[in-house]
């Protein structure tokens, strides 16, 4: 094996998902406060998310007495999806990236292009990795596990795929198409992340498993060397 480049998913990877989800409610909440003078809706959300309903922004709005509208539900997705987030980078990811350069590093990430490219900013991730892959700015039909941005990534590194390197959370769409690809799979299981569900099977699982970035080096020399995988 060559020069390992590492390729980096975001969410719950690099920062806390839901740091941005917090950010986002309260972007909303100073939205309604200001144009309805509501009050108190980022704590609604935040118990809703915490409870896990798929409808956040409407359980939220009825617990302060806002009756359900299409059009408004809609103007606080936009809200949400296009503030300007209040994020930092997880302090091991912060660490493993601002250290000495060794190798490249990318970054492939799913998500509204705009709401994405607004994280990688607000952390600065422009000047720590080498190429991000925004999947929305193809289209919604090429999120992961779509192959093309796997495919974008082999032919700009130019290397091996065993050389290659995911690094992501979700085992549900992150590591079945590259490890199909001979690409090497890092599953980052954060306590606090969003995504928690097991792979389905083992072909969605990752290589290793390490708990953050701090153990990521050691899974590296494990995967270089070519020892047994530990799932």
């Amino acid at each position: 094996m060559g020069e390992q480049v590492l390729v980096f998913d975001l969410d719950d990877t690099l920062y806390l998902e839901r740091d941005f989800a917090a950010s986002g409610f309260r972007a909303v909440d100073a939205w309604l406060a200001n144009h309805l003078g509501a009050e108190g809706f980022a704590g609604h959300c935040e118990a809703a998310a915490s409870g896990h309903s798929g409808r956040v922004f409407d359980t939220a709005l009825a617990a302060i007495g806002i009756a359900i509208d299409e059009a408004l539900v809609g103007q606080l997705v936009a809200v949400y999806r296009g503030h300007r987030p209040e994020i930092a980078l997880a302090d091991d990811a912060r660490r493993y990236l601002e250290r000495a350069r060794v190798g490249r590093r990318a970054i492939i990430t799913d998500g509204p292009a705009a709401t994405q490219q607004a994280k990688v900013k607000a952390l600065g991730l422009e000047a720590l990795v080498d190429r991000v892959i925004f999947t929305d700015l193809w289209g919604r039909e090429f999120w992961k596990p779509h192959a093309r941005a796997y495919e974008a990534i082999e032919t700009w590194a130019d290397v091996k795929q065993d050389s290659l390197v995911y690094i992501a959370d979700n085992p549900l769409k992150d590591f079945v198409t590259p490890r199909r690809r001979g690409w090497q799979t890092v599953m980052v299981a954060r306590e606090a992340r969003v995504h928690r569900t097991a792979a389905p099977d083992e072909a969605h699982q990752a290589d290793r498993r390490i708990s953050d970035l701090d153990e990521l080096d050691e899974a590296l020399r494990s995967l270089a060397a070519g020892e047994a995988v530990s799932r």
